[in-house]
């Protein structure tokens, strides 16, 4: 067993340690270039492009629908403990990394869910089914058969099962901390609430993201600016202290400017997986009459993330006088005690509930990336079920015994991995895009309201024609 961890350790200090981050960061500002920074020329269509009443197919899943599965698994509980960390070991300019990640990060992610929908697969239930896999397959061929098996083990083994028992751990251990409960308790609430929603596949995870995904938003906004309005005339100074402790202008903390470079850099990349290979399987899910439409919506999705619900953190942690660079209290129980000061001991009650909905929401968009990589392997009824079984196990584990969670020390290193084979196909497969991307501005310059994709016109490509009826 302790050659096996020191393998895998081994392989995450080759992934996360020094190679990922740079890599991210190097590639997804060749995107921005070589996209001429679609980002920023798409972004208010991106809010054009996020209509909850978009009209779809009967039964089928719309791109609204596909945006909050994506922000549901990408708002977490680390946007809550895990900016209270960067934040602690970075200081302040933590948060202009974040930022700055973030920016890059929502081309990368249009990027890949753009490829995710040009080689989407119609399933035998009529749904839509696609992402890293399926891009692989018939964007490079079927020689890469192999790649396709690695990256879909590594996403089964990483995301459905080692995530989501800390997903369980996070929301048992809040909800000990400030109620009381027992975390065998909170396992006992938590899995089956979460296997009644796995079970009815992905109709049922599409609605209760619809359901949970926008309350536990609005509420945590709203929250956050409910700080800064109480704090308001210190709003000018906290900015000041941000970009100037970014870049060591003002030191917070021992490393200065690499400290909150490097705390800022991981914390964005880690909580909105951008060019990690995750998002692309929900966006090739919805109905959508051009590929860039759900790119740009998926660029959206990473702006919720980083840029409004991570940073909604940070203000709530640096408006309190409790928050002290490189301090012991740091985590979700630094947020708790910061909110406690600004509104008063219910406020940390408050904010349970919604770690309880961040990592509800994230569980059951784990188990979906879990069931697309497990159709790779097995396609029978037997296999899903037996892999719904095996997650809910892995939730009300990592709940009930928190220190079962050290089982699943493979989760980040196989994360690396997966991320590192979807950044070098994405960027072999980068040609398609530009041509997607070129189709989509030639359409709107005409002036077509919403492009439409003719499959017709890309022949050369392997795309499934009846996916785009």
């Amino acid at each position: 067993m302790e050659t096996i961890q020191t393998l895998f350790d081994y392989l995450s200090d080759l992934t996360w340690g020094w190679a990922l981050v740079p890599l991210l960061v190097v590639i997804g500002l060749y995107f921005t270039l070589m996209t001429r920074f679609v980002q920023v020329r798409y972004f208010g269509r991106m809010f054009k492009l996020a209509r909850p009443d978009a009209q779809t197919k009967t039964g089928q899943v719309s791109g609204w629908d596909a945006l909050m599965v994506s922000v549901g698994g990408r708002v977490g509980g680390g946007n809550v403990a895990g900016v209270a960390v960067a934040v602690t070991l970075g200081g302040p300019g933590a948060v202009f990394w974040m930022w700055a990640i973030a920016l890059v990060g929502m081309c990368t992610s249009l990027i890949e869910c753009t490829l995710a929908q040009v080689f989407k697969r119609r399933s035998e239930d009529g749904t839509f089914r696609g992402g890293p896999a399926a891009y692989i397959k018939h964007g490079l061929g079927p020689n890469y058969r192999w790649l396709v098996l690695v990256y879909s083990f590594c996403l089964l083994a990483s995301f459905g099962f080692g995530f989501n028992a800390f997903q369980g751990n996070t929301i048992s251990t809040a909800v000990e901390d400030s109620l009381g409960i027992s975390t065998v308790t909170t396992a006992l609430i938590i899995g089956p609430l979460a296997g009644l929603i796995v079970f009815g596949g992905l109709k049922r995870i599409v609605k209760a993201s619809d359901a949970i995904v926008p309350v536990m938003c609005f509420i945590y906004i709203l929250m956050a600016l409910a700080v800064i309005a109480i704090n308001i005339t210190e709003l000018p100074r906290l900015v000041g202290m941000i970009v100037a402790n970014a870049f060591g202008w003002e030191e917070a903390v021992s490393g200065g400017m690499g400290a909150a470079l490097a705390a800022g850099l991981k914390r964005g990349l880690f909580s909105n997986e951008a060019g990690l290979g995750s998002a692309p399987n929900v966006a090739a899910t919805a109905d959508v009459k051009h590929p860039v439409s759900q790119g740009i919506l998926q660029s959206l999705s990473v702006f919720i993330d980083t840029i409004v619900i991570c940073s909604c953190t940070a203000f709530i942690v640096l408006l309190s006088p409790v928050y002290q660079p490189g301090g012991e209290l740091t985590g979700a129980p630094l947020v708790q005690q910061s909110l406690a000061l600004h509104f008063g001991q219910w406020a940390q009650y408050l904010l349970t509930v919604l770690l309880f909905m961040f990592s509800l929401s994230s569980i059951i968009y784990n188990y979906y990336l879990g069931e697309v990589a497990m159709t790779e392997f097995s396609k029978s009824k037997t296999a899903i079920f037996v892999l719904r079984v095996l997650v809910v196990a892995c939730v009300m584990l990592g709940a009930a015994a928190p220190q079962a969670t050290s089982v699943f020390f493979f989760s980040d290193p196989l994360m690396g991995l997966l991320a590192v084979v979807n950044l070098m196909v994405i960027v072999t497969l980068l040609p398609v895009v530009l041509r997607m991307l070129a189709d989509y501005r030639q359409q709107l310059a005409s002036g077509k309201h919403e492009p439409v994709l003719d499959a017709c016109r890309f022949a050369d490509l392997d795309i499934d024609r009846g996916a785009w009826k």
